[in-house]
C-alpha cells in the first residue's frame, strides 16, 4: 500500500505538457471572458444567460484542476519553491477575472425575467439556486474597478499571509528529548499512552511557538483586517453576516444551536471533571490530558489495519461507502504520515471532476487516527454524492461540510463500542467524548476568539501577547473550571490554519454544527435502518443547491428552533451519564 497520495490522475508534475497545454488554456478563457462581458447587451437574454453558463463551466473545470493539484503539491511541501511560484501564478490568473465577473453578474442579476428564463430552459433549471445566489451576491458586489484591485491586492495580502503562517507551522523545528521535530508529530503525542511524554510533548510544543508567534501574529491581524474592511466595502453588518450569507445559512439557525451548546456546556464540564479526577488531579483536567487514554488496552493501527477495520464497519452500513474507502487505500487516495515541510492537521479534498478524492493526514496509529481517517472519507463520500452535478454545482457550505465526516465517526464510534465490554466499553466511551467536547467546547472557544479579534481589530493592532490573552479567556468561557488553569493553551491561535484564510471565515462552528446535524441524522438512520440510507445520499446530494435549512427540511428538521439541537445534545448527554456511572 502506498502511504503518500498520488496526483498523477491530474498532471504528472509541473512539466508535464498537459499541465502547461491547460495553464495556456485558462489566458485563452479569460480572454474569451473578457470579450463576453464587453458585448453584453448585445444579444437576446436568455442567449446571454446560456452563453454565460457555457464558458464558466468550461472556466470552472479547467481553474480548479490546475488549482487542486497546484495546492495539493503544496500541502505535502510548503518548502517547494516552484509549487509556490505556479500557485502564485494561477493566483494571478483567477485574479484577472474578478472585474470582468463583477459586471457579468450584476448584469445578469439585473435580468428582470432571469427567473422565468431559468424555469423555462431544460439546461438551466439545474441552475435555479446558483442564480439566486448569484442574485444575493451581486447586491454585494462593488464596482467592477475595485472588485479586480481587491482581488488583485489579495495576492500580496491576505493569501500571501495565509501561506506564511502555512509556511511557519509547517517548518517550525521542535525541540523534544535532544532531537528536532515537526509540530504535527509533537501534537500527535497528545495521544500518547505515557503522562510524561503527554506532558513533556505539551511543554515542547509551547516553546516552540516561541519562534513563530510574532509572525504568525502580524498574519493573523492582517487577514482579519482585510476581512473586517471587506465585509463592511460590501455592506455586510460583520465578517460573522457575511460569512453566514456565503454559507447559505440564517442567524436563527445559528443562535439556536448556540442557545442549546451553552445550555449543555456544564455536563461536558462534568465528564472533564471526573476525568481529572481518574488521572489523579484536584484542579481540574491539564491541558495536555485531553486526549489522555484511560486504559491500557490502546491498540496500535497501521495503514492497513486502518482500512481492515473501517471497511469492516462501513460495509454494515453502506456498500457505495466501504467501496469508496476501499478504493482511497488502494488507489493512493491518502497521504498519511507526518514530514517536515508537510501541513498539519488532517483534510479531504475532493475531486468531483474526476470522481475522486484526496485525503491528508498526520497518521501516527493511534485509534484516534483511525477515526480522523474516517472523518475524512465521510468528506469523500460526500463527493461521491455530488459528483453528478454540473460542474457550477460542486460546492457546498461550510456548516454542511462536516455532515459526512461526523456521520461517518457516528458510525464507527458506534460500532467499536457496540463491540466492546467492560474496560474496552468504557475506553471507547471516552474517547468519543473526547472528540465531542472538541467540537462542543473547543470549537465554542475558537468561536468567541475570532470574534473577539474581529471585533478588536477594527480599533487595534493585536500582538502574540494580546492575542495569547484573548484565547485564555475565550477557553475559561467554554470550559469553565474544568480545566486547570495554569495548562490552559495561550497558543491554539497558531497551529489551526481555519483561522487564516482571507476568504473563509470562522470554520469554527460548522463542527459543531455538522457534529449535532449528523447526530440527529444518525438517530434517524438507528430507528430506520437501511431505508435511511437513500434519503442520506439524497440529503447530502441537496446541500450544493439548497439552504442549510432547506437541507434539513428534507429529513423533516427545523434548525432554526433549538429543540432539534437539544435532542442531539441530549444524546451525548446520556452517553456522559453511562460514563460517569461506569466511573463513580
Amino acid at each position: 500500500m502506498n502511504t503518500e497520495w498520488s496526483l498523477d490522475v491530474l498532471y504528472k508534475g509541473y512539466d508535464d505538457p498537459a499541465y502547461q497545454q491547460d495553464l495556456g488554456k485558462v489566458d485563452t478563457l479569460i480572454n474569451k471572458i473578457h470579450t463576453f462581458a464587453e458585448n453584453l447587451g448585445k444579444g437576446s437574454d436568455k442567449d446571454t444567460v446560456t452563453s454565460y453558463i457555457e464558458l464558466m463551466e468550461e472556466f470552472s473545470l479547467l481553474i480548479t484542476k490546475l488549482y487542486s493539484y497546484t495546492e495539493l503539491r503544496e500541502s505535502t511541501d510548503t518548502t517547494n519553491g516552484e509549487t509556490t511560484s505556479y500557485l502564485n501564478r494561477i493566483q494571478l490568473k483567477i485574479s484577472k477575472t474578478s472585474k470582468d465577473s463583477a459586471k457579468i453578474d450584476k448584469y445578469i442579476a439585473n435580468i428582470a425575467n432571469l427567473e422565468n428564463i431559468v424555469a423555462s430552459d431544460e439546461s438551466l433549471k439545474d441552475y435555479t439556486f446558483y442564480f439566486k445566489e448569484l442574485k444575493d451576491r451581486a447586491s454585494h458586489t462593488l464596482s467592477d474597478d475595485v472588485e479586480e484591485v481587491i482581488s488583485k491586492l489579495n495576492l500580496s495580502a491576505g493569501a500571501a499571509w495565509s501561506s506564511l503562517q502555512q509556511y511557519l507551522t509547517s517548518t517550525v523545528e521542535v525541540d523534544y528529548n535532544g532531537e528536532k521535530t515537526t509540530l504535527s508529530s509533537i501534537r500527535n503525542l497528545a495521544y500518547s499512552k505515557d503522562k510524561d511524554v503527554r506532558k513533556s510533548a505539551y511543554e515542547a510544543e509551547i516553546a516552540c511557538y516561541d519562534k513563530i508567534k510574532d509572525a504568525v501574529s502580524f498574519s493573523l491581524n492582517n487577514i482579519k483586517s482585510q476581512v473586517n474592511t471587506i465585509a463592511e466595502l460590501r455592506g455586510y453588518e460583520s465578517p460573522l453576516a457575511m460569512t453566514l450569507r456565503q454559507a447559505s445559512m440564517s442567524q436563527e439557525t445559528l443562535d439556536a444551536m448556540l442557545t442549546a451548546m451553552k445550555e449543555y456546556m456544564p455536563k461536558f464540564h462534568e465528564y472533564l471533571k471526573r476525568k481529572a479526577t481518574i488521572l489523579g488531579y484536584e484542579n481540574g483536567l491539564p491541558w495536555y490530558e485531553l486526549f489522555a487514554p484511560l486504559g491500557e488496552n490502546h491498540v496500535e493501527y497501521t495503514p492497513e489495519s486502518a482500512k481492515e477495520y473501517l471497511l469492516k464497519h462501513f460495509r454494515n452500513f453502506a456498500d457505495d461507502l466501504a467501496d469508496m474507502v476501499e478504493e482511497a487505500f488502494d488507489n493512493s487516495w491518502i497521504d498519511f504520515f507526518p514530514r517536515k515541510g508537510k501541513v498539519g492537521g488532517a483534510f479531504c479534498a475532493n475531486l468531483p471532476f474526476i470522481k475522486q478524492s484526496r485525503v491528508l493526514s498526520n497518521f501516527d496509529g493511534a485509534f484516534g487516527d483511525v477515526v480522523t481517517l474516517a472523518h475524512e472519507l465521510g468528506h469523500a463520500y460526500h463527493g461521491l454524492q455530488i459528483q453528478e452535478h454540473r460542474p457550477l454545482n460542486l460546492d457546498y457550505s461550510m456548516p454542511v461540510a462536516e455532515t459526512a465526516s461526523t456521520f461517518n465517526e457516528n458510525v464507527i464510534m458506534d460500532a467499536a463500542i457496540h463491540e466492546a465490554t467492560g474496560k474496552d466499553r468504557l475506553v471507547l466511551i471516552e474517547n468519543q467524548l473526547q472528540d465531542v467536547t472538541q467540537i462542543i467546547c473547543d470549537i465554542y472557544s475558537r468561536f468567541l476568539f475570532e470574534s473577539a479579534v474581529f471585533e478588536r481589530r477594527k480599533d487595534e493592532f493585536l500582538f502574540s501577547a494580546d492575542l495569547e490573552k484573548i484565547m485564555l479567556d475565550a477557553q475559561k468561557q467554554a470550559f469553565g473550571d474544568s480545566l486547570e488553569e495554569a495548562t490552559l493553551h495561550p497558543y491554539m491561535w497558531i497551529n489551526k490554519g481555519h483561522y487564516y484564510s482571507e476568504s473563509l471565515s470562522f470554520y469554527n462552528f460548522p463542527y459543531a454544527f455538522g457534529g449535532l446535524f449528523s447526530r440527529g441524522l444518525y438517530s434517524m438512520y438507528q430507528k430506520e435502518g437501511k431505508d435511511f440510507v437513500p434519503k442520506y445520499r439524497a440529503l447530502l446530494k441537496a446541500t450544493t443547491v439548497s439552504s442549510v435549512e432547506d437541507v434539513a427540511k428534507m429529513a423533516d428538521i427545523d434548525l432554526t428552533k433549538p429543540d432539534f439541537w437539544r435532542q442531539s445534545l441530549q444524546s451525548y448527554s446520556d452517553e456522559i451519564d453511562e460514563f460517569l456511572e461506569l466511573t463513580k
